[in-house]
């Protein structure tokens, strides 16, 4: 048996478990831990009882991240503008609970459990869902299924743009037309046909776009600028390490530390992030998903422009 064949049947049979252990740690490793951590929730009501209530979380140690607000009025406008996940309105008929299923149906969940069981006995608690999610989507699954396509669309266009040959500002062309019509189309499928989304529909699609956009660019930028290994690792970063840290399932404060944070520094979480700000919180809360979405797209665009004057000359340089 010659050497090369060895070393690529070596190669695979090491290769194969170490990404199957890498796609399990990445997958299963959030979900398996998944729990409160530094959750935003506010507190209103009087100063006596609503120190209670604060008292009440922080017994939970790193659980919650409370922040107090005058009445009811405040702690409202702090849930739709997605300052906090949800709010408890102290009143003298008995608490209630302000949520917000439309930013995650989990920590939604979460809130009515850890405000009834320490609320005292007998007492109930009345619950509004301050912003809901659609009729299409009552439960959000749609809306956290559709981060691995869009994962997928961004390296798929990536990859084409790479093996088509397709540079400088061909490239970088390409990228954004099919970025673009990948919006529209998700937009007219979610929230025209499945009544999944029900914000403003352009936001929406420029949404997606910038999401395609961030993650295809990422990948042919890469790819320009350290050959077609750069759509492995591309693919890699996004859809092994992007898609399950993105919380969309749950929430980036549920997930272990550190993958909440780093899911949102990735363009998959943080384009959930902005889809759910504009489908169904009037775009509020959007700066920072925008800002790391448009520096992924700009830097990835930027190495498309000028990865293949970059590889060439230091080749120049040899000759």
């Amino acid at each position: 048996m010659s050497a090369a064949p060895t070393r690529r049947m070596v190669a695979v049979t090491v290769l194969v478990p170490v990404v199957v252990a890498l796609a399990l740690w990445a997958f299963a490793w959030p979900a398996a831990r998944i729990a409160p951590r530094d959750v935003p929730v506010g507190v209103a009501g009087p100063a006596a009882a609503a120190e209670q209530v604060e008292r009440r979380f922080e017994e939970r140690a790193g659980a919650f991240e409370v922040h107090r607000y005058e009445d009811e009025a405040a702690a409202r406008a702090a849930v739709e503008d997605r300052v906090v996940y949800g709010a408890v309105v102290v009143q003298p008929e008995g608490p209630t609970l302000l949520t917000a299923p439309a930013a995650s149906p989990v920590v939604a969940q979460l809130l009515k459990e850890a405000v009834a069981g320490s609320a005292p006995d007998g007492t109930r608690v009345r619950v509004k869902d301050v912003v809901r999610l659609p009729s299409g989507d009552p439960r959000g699954s749609a809306l956290a299924a559709s981060v691995l396509p869009l994962a997928l669309a961004g390296v798929a266009a990536g990859a084409l743009v790479t093996v088509l040959h397709l540079r400088g500002m061909r490239g970088a062309a390409a990228l954004a037309g099919a970025s673009l019509l990948v919006g529209v189309t998700a937009t007219a499928i979610a929230h025209s046909w499945l009544g999944v989304l029900d914000g403003n529909w352009w936001a929406e699609a420029g949404a997606l776009g910038l999401t395609v956009l961030a993650i295809g660019a990422s990948v042919a930028g890469l790819a320009a600028l350290v050959g077609t290994a750069g759509i492995g690792l591309g693919a890699l970063l996004m859809i092994l390490i992007g898609n399950p840290f993105s919380g969309a399932a749950s929430a980036p404060e549920l997930l272990p530390e550190p993958a909440g944070a780093i899911g949102q520094w990735l363009p998959p979480g943080a384009g959930t992030w902005l889809l759910r700000s504009v489908a169904y919180f009037d775009g509020h809360a959007t700066g920072s998903a925008l800002l790391t979405l448009s520096l992924w797209a700009g830097l990835g665009l930027t190495a498309i422009l000028l990865g293949g004057r970059l590889r060439r000359a230091p080749a120049a340089t040899t000759a």
